[in-house]
């Protein structure tokens, strides 16, 4: 059967089916999956459970992976992989319990933008046969052309520093049992500059680039007004009308653009309601970003 890509009908995200990610997929079918990707921020391609090695094999078509910094449920022998999940073994947990409890976007604390996340459900929470745990996106791209012409002028001229540890601690002041932040950590990955209006990579369109989890501060502004802004902005960018959910499935792989959306993880489910998702994050493409955006003294991000 051919491939076929169904959007939600809401402001993002899609279902593809008739692909198998669980063998190596043909530069058709790869095509076919950049291209729903890039016109709805959000893909789920349906399956089946399969394992780390088919994950990261494909992954890799979009481009290098990620190291995450957070090493605690990082494979050793595989170490592209995370896992996420509310399941202890011998008193010790799995994977990650409390991933992505805030709007954020994945590796916008790298010096260069993310490309894209690839998670993987082997098991889905449910209850009364209902899916648990909907992981909630928005539409960065419209959130950015909503806004009024003046202020997208203002927002095209500002940049923003973005910090993993502020996620980090923020995580731990709402009562995470997550160690704590480390100097090995913070020297490998130090607060970085982006621009508040990011030129997407690869499509062209401009998208905001702020969220409320890892974006610290506006450069240029006084404290005061870095966070007035900056809060209007996280207020405006989670607005329901540039919404998607994502109800889970097993076997679903979900992709999601690091550049033009954010996300949270919804919750909702406890111990008696297992979960367990496997992911690999891509990292951006150099040469693409610094061909579409420039700092604003008219250099190149480097």
């Amino acid at each position: 059967m051919k491939p076929t890509v169904t959007p939600s009908g809401a402001a993002l995200g899609a279902r593809v089916d008739n692909i198998d990610l669980s063998k190596p997929i043909t530069d058709e079918e790869f095509d076919f999956i950049e291209k729903a990707f890039h016109d709805n921020l959000v893909i789920a391609i349906s399956g089946k459970p399969y394992d780390d090695e088919s994950l990261i094999r494909f992954g890799k078509r979009l481009g290098e992976l990620e190291l995450n910094v957070a090493r605690t449920f990082r494979d050793d022998n595989l170490p592209q992989i995370n896992v996420l999940s509310n399941l202890t073994v011998d008193g010790k947990p799995l994977g990650s319990a409390d991933a992505g409890q805030m709007w954020h976007t994945d590796l916008c604390y790298n010096r260069i933008s993310g490309h894209a996340t690839v998670l993987h459900a082997h098991l889905v929470p449910t209850r009364d046969g209902q899916p648990l745990g909907d992981t909630a996106f928005r539409n960065m791209y419209q959130a950015y052309e909503a806004l009024a012409p003046e202020l997208r002028a203002r927002l095209d001229q500002l940049e923003a520093v973005h910090e993993f540890e502020q996620l980090w601690s923020a995580m731990i002041a709402r009562g995470s049992k997550r160690p704590p932040y480390t100097d090995e950590q913070r020297a490998e990955k130090p607060a970085v500059v982006h621009p508040v209006v990011l030129v997407h990579p690869w499509t062209g369109r401009k998208a905001l680039y702020v969220n409320r989890a890892l974006t610290k501060s506006i450069i240029g502004l006084s404290p005061s007004e870095s966070d007035e802004l900056l809060n209007f902005l996280f207020d405006h960018a989670e607005d329901p009308r540039f919404a998607y959910a994502h109800k889970w499935q097993v076997g679903d792989t979900l992709i999601w653009d690091n550049c033009a959306s954010i996300h949270l993880a919804t919750g909702g489910y406890d111990a008696s309601t297992p979960r367990l998702m496997h992911r690999v994050q891509v990292l951006g493409d150099e040469a693409l970003y610094r061909q579409h955006n420039k700092d604003r003294g008219g250099r190149y991000y480097v």
